[in-house]
């Protein structure tokens, strides 16, 4: 009878182990040593909020073309910049001091930096203006088997999966690193992709990069689900499983 229970005890303990290669990250990395890295822009979306910048040969010609605090400073604050930016409208539309309304579908942020420089300079506006544009309201959304799961800001014009998750404090030893779930809306279409990070070839992948509003899901692999629901977790089986060997030498004694 002990050794049945011991037994069982080992087949749990074995259970909740998990293998090399179900933890480790990126197993043949050397796969991608001196690989040819492609970086890319996204394009402006709905609700994304710009800080555009006009400057001019003649600084006082380029005044009314920028937004600015109420003293006259620009500010470095993110929440400030974000009231003093530019809302891209669900038509794809900014509205921009003396050029009114203009386009920003299917446009990445150098692409509209071209757009409204010619307009200033076809125009009339400037003489050899330049324009600058950053997105501000950039975030990435981190749920599941992570360490700080939440929603986090960024600044980067390009930020990798590993990036974000970094954020996120990584993985806990339970995440399924194997397949993680990425959602990402591009001009109102929905993708989805499924990353293995334990192969380097996810660097090859579109969503490397991570783009402004993704969502990152982590799932629980099959250890934790299987230890999930009425036990608990390990920690209580294994608590479990002692106590019913310790009962069960004392009526065997």
């Amino acid at each position: 009878m002990k050794r049945r229970i011991l037994s069982l005890l080992v087949l749990v303990v074995l259970s909740a182990c998990a293998s090399k290669k179900d933890i480790l990250y990126m197993q043949d990395a050397i796969q991608q040593d001196n690989s040819k890295v492609n970086y890319e822009s996204a394009n402006i979306q709905p609700n994304d909020i710009l800080k555009i910048t006009v400057e001019s040969t003649m600084p006082e010609a380029a005044i009314p073309y920028n937004k600015s605090t109420a003293t006259g400073v620009q500010s470095q604050n993110l929440q400030v910049l974000q009231l003093e930016g530019y809302l891209v409208s669900t038509e794809n539309t900014i509205k921009f001091p003396v050029l009114g309304d203009i386009s920003t579908a299917n446009k990445t942020t150098k692409e509209l930096e071209t757009e409204i420089k010619n307009q200033l300079t076809s125009g009339g506006h400037l003489v050899n203006p330049t324009v600058n544009i950053r997105l501000i309201n950039a975030k990435v959304t981190i749920l599941g088997e992570v360490n700080m799961p939440g929603t986090y800001s960024f600044t980067e014009q390009n930020i990798t999966i590993l990036q974000a998750l970094g954020y996120a404090g990584d993985l806990t030893i339970n995440g399924k690193r194997e397949d993680i779930l990425i959602t990402r809306e591009v001009d109102g279409v929905r993708k989805i992709s499924h990353i293995d990070l334990t192969s380097a070839s996810f660097m090859d992948s579109e969503f490397y990069f991570i783009k402004p509003n993704d969502n990152i899901i982590v799932n629980p692999n099959d250890t934790k689900v299987k230890t999930a629901g009425f036990v608990g977790n390990v920690g209580t089986i294994l608590t479990i499983a002692s106590l019913a060997l310790s009962v069960t030498i004392l009526l065997t004694r």
